[in-house]
């Protein structure tokens, strides 16, 4: 069968089994946008690179799939490098198509030209170029393939203009998915005796691969053993954190006593994720202990300091193997305990239980101290109150988020998405991404000002395609993070941090889809898009006090369509102390 190389990708991405796309449309890579036209994939149209990258890593982390975004040349694949960096440092599977110039049109210096291997060659597990239309499916079923293996990653993939309308008889490729490894039995009974030998040992989870739930099992085993587990940072939806084990997060916000605790461990098996500067606090705990690395990483990126064992397995397939026999019964707690009690997993527990209840934030206090704004101690605890530990949580980066990881329980694996290299404008294409791959889910995404800013044109995506996020946006007027810096080693001379925002919520109130317009809008077809508008209508509200953020909040859960609080705090309103456990 004849076809086009553009339509061979699109093909062998449906074969693939991709659902979804997302792209900022261009003019370099028409003829993929053509195969999709036919295609049983949903393009979703945004309205800025950085956000289709992000929306992309979005649904490869909470899906397991890598995620495919589309954009064109120079300018698009500029700005969609910050989603590249990001899967990179995250070690999250995502493919980004990016249209190029004509093979002709090369080293020419030619309109949007650039040089993709250059931009991204240290950045991304692999780029590679289509120049050959017969090639199309096989390269992009290579793309997927790198993207997934091993430590996940990015891959690049280059269309030239002129290939891709070129007509190949080359077939579909059939895309075969790899198991990964599972460790041999001898290599677990040596495992279960390291840890029944150990006086204080430690789970570190982390890292993508959990999404089917397979952190219950092992904190099912864990608990029955005697062992915490922590978890790397933002990783905290790989446990339920209403199993005995769970410990609290290691990285920015912990307790200070979740990491002294994990300092004290002389045993610690990482599964998923490395002893990183983030999880050591800047490589400063943690190095003592016996080290037992779970990953798929031959090389060990990211990994500082000892491993006295390296297991190569995926949390699923390493899961499956701690938790039974050779004859494949369930293990016995008993077997990893040894001659230990509960009370080192109790000690760690208790901390993280005190330091995440729901309190009034004793370092901030805005009522009581005569500031203005929200206390976020109770809001936060409010919205945990109503999400119950079941919805999707997206973060942007920046002090506004440490309320959200410190007061919201997660007790469903695949419920959290946040940029764990601190990328900046994550949290609203994120939660768009969510609510399309799981509709039936509550999506929230929690972010500053600053973040909101950066990609809160996705909202706009979010009504064109039916997502319902749920958006709480903190708003102190300023850089937040940048402040705490600046009042510690430049004290009274804030410099560069102060911005100026709008309404938020009167923004969201703007949208909306339900008048005869946007249907009129919707019932055009001159422009060949199958996209229509979704007829939803936006919510927005503002709140100034704390006694108004639970009713409003109702209010926004209530409706049926994207809505969006918008949290007013003072700026001097830091994150509560990481010494703060009682």
């Amino acid at each position: 069968m004849s076809r086009s190389a553009g339509h061979l990708i699109v093909d062998t991405l449906e074969n693939a089994g991709i659902e979804r796309v997302y792209a900022v449309p261009g003019e370099s890579y028409l003829d993929v946008l053509d195969g999709l036209y036919d295609a049983n994939i949903e393009t979703v149209v945004c309205r800025q690179e950085g956000g289709a990258g992000f929306m992309a890593l979005a649904e490869s982390r909470l899906t397991g799939r890598p995620g495919i975004a589309m954009v064109t040349r120079g300018p698009g694949a500029a700005n969609a490098m910050i989603s590249v960096h990001t899967a990179w440092q995250d070690a999250t599977a995502l493919v980004l198509f990016v249209g190029l110039v004509p093979l002709n049109d090369r080293s020419r210096e030619s309109f949007q030209e650039f040089s993709l291997p250059e931009w991204f060659s240290s950045t991304a597990k692999r780029v590679l170029t289509i120049d050959d239309a017969d090639r199309a499916g096989e390269i992009t079923a290579d793309a997927l393939r790198i993207a997934a293996a091993g430590r996940p990653g990015p891959v690049v993939v280059g269309l030239p203009e002129d290939v891709l309308v070129q007509l190949t008889e080359a077939p579909t490729p059939t895309i075969t998915e790899v198991a990964p490894p599972t460790p041999a039995p001898a290599v677990i009974d040596g495992l279960a005796s390291r840890i029944a030998d150990a006086e204080r040992p430690a789970f570190v989870l982390g890292g993508d691969g959990w999404h089917h739930g397979c952190g219950a099992e092992l904190a099912e085993l864990a608990a029955s053993a005697g062992v915490p587990i922590f978890c790397d940072w933002r990783a905290y939806d790989a446990i339920p954190h209403a199993s005995p084990a769970w410990a609290g997060w290691l990285g920015y916000g912990r307790a200070d006593a979740v990491a002294a605790g994990f300092a004290e461990a002389d045993l610690i098996v990482f599964v998923g994720c490395t002893r990183s500067d983030v999880a050591s606090d800047g490589y400063s705990i943690g190095f003592d202990a016996q080290t037992v690395l779970v990953s798929l990483d031959m090389e060990a990126v990211q990994h500082a300091g000892r491993i006295d064992e390296h297991i190569i397995a995926s949390p699923e397939s390493f899961t499956h193997a701690l938790t039974r026999t050779d004859a494949g019964a369930a293990r016995d707690g008993h077997q990893l305990r040894g001659t230990r009690s509960d009370a080192w997993m109790q000690s760690r527990a208790d901390v993280q239980s005190r330091f995440a209840a729901h309190r009034p934030d004793a370092e901030a206090a805005p009522e009581s101290a005569g500031r203005a704004g929200v206390d976020l101690g109770v809001a936060f605890g409010i919205l945990d109150d109503r999400l119950g530990g079941d919805a999707i949580l997206t973060y942007g980066a920046g002090n506004a988020t440490i309320w959200g990881h410190r007061f919201i329980r997660h007790e469903r694996p695949a419920s959290l998405v946040g940029a764990r290299n601190g990328a900046m404008g994550l949290a609203v294409p994120a939660a768009v991404a969510a609510s399309l791959a799981f509709p039936e889910r509550r999506a929230v995404a929690v972010c500053g000002d600053g973040d909101f800013l950066m990609n809160g044109q996705e909202v706009a995506t979010a009504f064109a395609h039916g997502a319902k996020p749920l958006i709480i946006v903190v708003d102190n007027g300023v850089y937040g993070t940048i402040v705490s810096h600046q009042e510690n080693h430049y004290p009274g001379r804030p410099s560069g941090t102060r911005m100026v925002n709008p309404n938020f919520a009167a923004w969201m109130s703007a949208f909306d889809l339900s008048s005869a317009g946007a249907a009129s809008a919707s019932d055009d077809s001159s422009t060949g898009d199958e996209t229509s508008l979704s007829g939803l209508s936006g919510h927005g509200e503002r709140v100034e006090t704390t006694a108004e953020f639970g009713p409003a909040l109702d209010r926004a859960l209530a409706h049926d369509g994207p809505a969006l609080i918008h949290v007013l705090i003072d700026p001097a309103t830091m994150p509560p102390a990481a010494n703060e456990t009682a």
